[in-house]
This record gives structure tokens, C-alpha cells and sequence, in this order.
């Protein structure tokens, strides 16, 4: 009867198994930065098995030292599936970081000891790495499109071409036909009603629109203020 030594350190299974006259051979090793170094993971034949005298018992044992791998490419990805793909080559996540971009839980940079790190470098298992993420907000500002007067259909080309994203629709009653509907309001406005500068916002913030029948005429041109941005 082969004694069960799945778990125990490799010295102590070798101590067990040769003191029954078993033959022990480390047939393979991985790595497992959860369990102790030079611990008996699996035996063949297993524990408790009955077998012929002077059988040999095969070991898989935990590596002492973590072996290397190639970096991963993670940038570009999203959030989870740079999680799954570190997984998979047994790193861990020490941190996030999120910097403005419009591209939201997208992975900008990848780090190792605060450095960036190139896909393909030499790195061991079990290392963490630091992932910067977009925050799904643009880096820089730009003048708060006008969309007032346009139609529904107008204004979300306008807010999809400069990466904006609609929040509130306000629709007022008697609105049949929402994509032909007129912008008789928008938040944030275009201008500042107090300041009269424009109102400056980032990609992949919000935009509340208000949406009428009749279309509306503008109260002050735009243009009129451009040399006060």
C-alpha cells in the first residue's frame, strides 16, 4: 500500500516512501506561488493504491524558484481580458492606475517596479505588474460643441464624433418622431451665460439634451464669442 505523501515536502515523502522500499523519481515540476517550495503536488501511482513490491513512485513537485516567461502584450486590451491573459502566464495584478483617456478600463501602459515593461522581456512567475487604465475621460479640452437647433439625428453624429457621450434625453410630450426631434437645450451649454466664454468639456464626458418639435433659434451666435475662449 503506497502511503499518500501528496502535500508534504519532498524530503519527507522520499523519507516515506523509501522507508516502505519504494523507488522515488521526480517526474515533473511546476510552479505555484500559493504553495511552499519543494512540496509533493501529485504522485503516481496515488496514495493508498495498492501495488507490487519495489514500485516505483513518480513525483511532481513545486519549483524552489519561479521560472521566466516572455512579458505579455496586454496594451490596448480591456481590463478583464488583460486579467485572463496575466492568469494565464501566472502573474499577479499589484495595482491599477487610471489615467485621462477615452478609451474607459483600457490598458495604457504596463509596469514592473514602476517601470514600463516591453512585451516579450524576460520575467519571472508570479511577478506583479501594475496596469495603467484610461478612466474613459480625453486628456485634454475642447470647446462644448453647440447643439442646439439640431436635430436628435444631428447631435448624436456631433456628440459621437467628438467622443462625447449622451447622458439625460429629456423629451417633451407631444414628440413623435425622437430622431427628427429639435435640441432646444443642452447641459453642459455651449456658453456661459455669466462669463460669456465657452464652456469647455473632455472626451467621454456627458452631454443632457432637451428635445422639442419646433426648432428653435439660437440666442446668441457662437462665433461671437470665439476670440474669448
Amino acid at each position: 500500500k503506497i502511503p499518500s505523501v501528496t502535500g508534504m515536502p519532498l524530503s519527507e515523502a522520499k523519507k516515506a516512501l523509501e522507508a516502505q522500499g519504494f523507488d522515488v523519481l521526480i517526474q515533473d515540476s511546476t510552479y505555484n506561488d500559493t504553495v511552499p517550495p519543494l512540496q509533493v503536488i501529485k504522485q503516481l501511482p496515488e496514495g493508498d493504491n495498492l501495488v507490487k513490491v519495489n514500485r516505483t513512485v513518480y513525483l511532481t513537485i513545486n519549483r524552489s524558484v519561479a521560472p521566466f516567461i516572455q512579458m505579455p502584450n496586454l496594451i490596448s486590451m480591456t481590463f478583464r481580458n488583460a486579467t485572463i491573459i496575466m492568469h494565464q502566464y501566472g502573474l499577479q495584478i499589484e495595482d491599477t492606475i487610471f489615467k485621462p483617456d477615452f478609451a474607459k478600463n483600457s490598458v495604457l501602459d504596463q509596469l514592473y517596479h514602476g517601470e514600463s515593461i516591453k512585451p516579450g522581456t524576460q520575467i519571472q512567475q508570479g511577478s506583479k505588474i501594475t496596469l495603467v487604465l484610461g478612466n474613459g475621460i480625453g486628456g485634454f479640452e475642447f470647446p462644448v460643441p453647440d447643439f442646439i437647433a439640431l436635430t436628435y439625428r444631428e447631435a448624436l453624429s456631433r456628440l459621437d464624433s467628438g467622443r462625447l457621450i449622451l447622458g439625460a434625453l429629456i423629451v417633451d410630450r407631444g414628440v413623435t418622431d425622437t430622431l427628427s426631434a429639435f435640441v432646444y437645450q443642452q447641459s453642459p451649454a455651449r456658453i456661459d451665460a455669466e462669463e460669456k466664454k465657452i464652456n469647455r468639456i473632455r472626451q467621454g464626458q456627458t452631454v443632457d439634451l432637451w428635445l422639442g418639435v419646433k426648432q428653435p433659434e439660437r440666442k446668441m451666435d457662437s462665433t461671437s464669442v470665439q476670440s474669448q475662449q
